[in-house]
């Protein structure tokens, strides 16, 4: 049976602490784990229907480029010049997309916040054991 705790040694409050320190430490690291597996499948998951996505916008644009580059050759255009043409106007639809595609991931954080955050208030209670 534990003495009573105004009757214990320094040794075991500092060993009390140094349990429960140590205790907290893994209950932080589990809550990390947990918070970016959390994050990770997530995106994991939104990869997925954007590859698959992409696989099937391909073949549309494929299909779209072709009628393009045909439709104006029926107008008049050379034929080489209409690929150009059409080229050039499908470069530059798929560079817009992938901008704002990439500006949409950078807004995304991977940070463990809610860890972070309880870290930081760990670190504090360390810091000030008796103030709380």
């Amino acid at each position: 049976m534990d003495a009573p705790r105004n009757e214990r040694s320094l040794g075991e409050l500092f060993s009390d602490l140094s349990a429960q320190t140590s205790g907290l430490i893994q209950q932080e690291i589990r809550l990390a784990k947990t918070e970016l597996s959390g994050k990770l499948s997530g995106i994991g998951q939104h990869a997925m229907l954007i590859g698959a996505g992409a696989v099937f916008a391909l073949a549309a644009v494929m299909a779209a480029t072709a009628a393009i580059a045909l439709g104006l050759v029926q107008a008049g255009v050379q034929p080489w010049l209409a690929a150009v043409i059409t080229a050039a106007a499908m470069g530059l639809i798929g560079f817009l997309l992938a901008q704002s595609g990439l500006s949409a991931l950078r807004k995304k954080s991977l940070a463990p916040v809610e860890t972070l955050h309880s870290l930081k208030e760990t670190a504090q209670w360390l810091k000030h054991p008796t103030t709380r």
